[in-house]
């Protein structure tokens, strides 16, 4: 990853978009991608798709795909002393948001705020964790009336903290889940056009995948590739707080993880393994017995199938402040979905043989 390309990730995870709020964030990508593209074409509710044309002889379309929204919280209610109360934006988690400093991005500009906690001297023993809904954001207003000049009912809120580095090549930060598969998308398809793609090859960045994976719903049936691979992060499991039964194979600095089963098309997973094994990217496999919980399961029901992949990105602490993910894993993932789009149009088509 050249200073480049940090810079464009860096960007993209500071730059709030929860969802139903994405037009900050999808400006960043597309004025990223419109630097190597042919084109770049946006939809109604903010879907973004570039695209490189490939060899027009060759009658295969690949698309890989990230989303451009984050979990975080709405203004709910302002009460009368002038605190605010919130609302989930997606799955977001009440055992970390207390405590927290937090942005309201009002239409005047952004207010910081606090997610407040009593301290513990006041506590009464170990109290549970209040549902957000129970929770309340400080922004240091004296009563309603000042906090209305403010904020308005309605405004999305995120967590304030930044990209941190920590050792060896690994990232703390929010948004994470899921910028990192918007940047995965953006430089796959750089690469792939670089390396003369003869498919013509989409990068999609969706909206709305926290709250119903919507976005995937509308560029699977406007896009209709060949095949599509959604990029998103997966659970790393190598922590020591991780559960015996919920540990799984995929570690944080392991590469790309390819999902195995229900969504999956075993015809791409064949892809995925080979196009690894042809440019020594090292993988992991994980299984997938119901369903991806990715843009995949939005898209492969489309227009009667469209054979669909996830791809995962190992990341520790999902759903909180400090996602951590190692930064050669993203640009691993990104030569992999780039080495699959060069080689999809020997692939194609890919339905499965009965």
């Amino acid at each position: 990853m050249d200073d480049s390309q940090r810079a464009f990730l860096d960007e993209l995870l500071t730059t709030p978009s929860p969802s139903g709020f994405e037009t900050r964030g999808q400006r960043v990508w597309v004025d990223y991608v419109s630097q190597f593209a042919d084109r770049v074409e946006t939809g109604p509710y903010g879907n973004a798709v570039a695209v490189h044309e490939g060899d027009s002889a060759v009658d295969t379309e690949f698309a890989v795909g990230g989303h451009a929204d984050e979990i975080g919280f709405i203004v709910r209610d302002i009460l009368d002393d002038g605190f605010l109360r919130i609302s989930r934006v997606g799955g977001s988690d009440r055992t970390v948001s207390k405590g927290q400093h937090v942005t309201v991005h009002a239409d005047d500009g952004p207010v910081q705020g606090v997610i407040g906690q009593t301290a513990i001297h006041l506590r009464q023993g170990d109290e549970e964790y209040e549902d957000i809904s129970e929770q309340f954001v400080d922004v240091g207003a004296e009563d309603d009336d000042d906090a209305e000049e403010l904020v308005s009912i309605g405004d999305p809120v995120t967590f304030s903290s930044e990209v941190e580095e920590l050792a060896n090549g690994r990232i703390a930060a929010r948004g994470v889940d899921n910028r990192a598969g918007t940047w995965i998308a953006a430089e796959a398809l750089r690469r792939a056009a670089e390396a003369g793609a003869d498919a013509t090859v989409y990068a999609v960045s969706t909206v709305q995948e926290e709250v119903g994976l919507n976005g995937a719903r509308m560029v699977g049936f406007d896009v209709d590739p060949d095949a599509y691979v959604a990029v998103d992060v997966t659970h790393a499991t190598d922590n020591p707080d991780v559960a015996g039964s919920a540990r799984g194979p995929v570690e944080l600095g392991e590469g790309p993880v390819v999902g195995r089963g229900s969504t999956n098309h075993p015809n791409l997973v064949e892809l995925a393994r080979e196009s690894g094994d042809d440019e020594d990217v090292d993988y992991q496999l994980q299984a997938a017995g119901s369903r991806t919980g990715t843009d995949a399961d939005g898209v492969f029901t489309q227009k009667g199938g469209v054979p669909s992949l996830n791809v995962g990105i190992p990341n520790r602490y999902m759903h909180t402040p400090v996602e951590v993910v190692d930064v050669a894993d993203l640009d691993a993932v990104a030569d992999l979905c780039a080495a699959m789009a060069e080689r999809a149009g020997e692939h194609a088509p890919f339905e499965v043989r009965i």
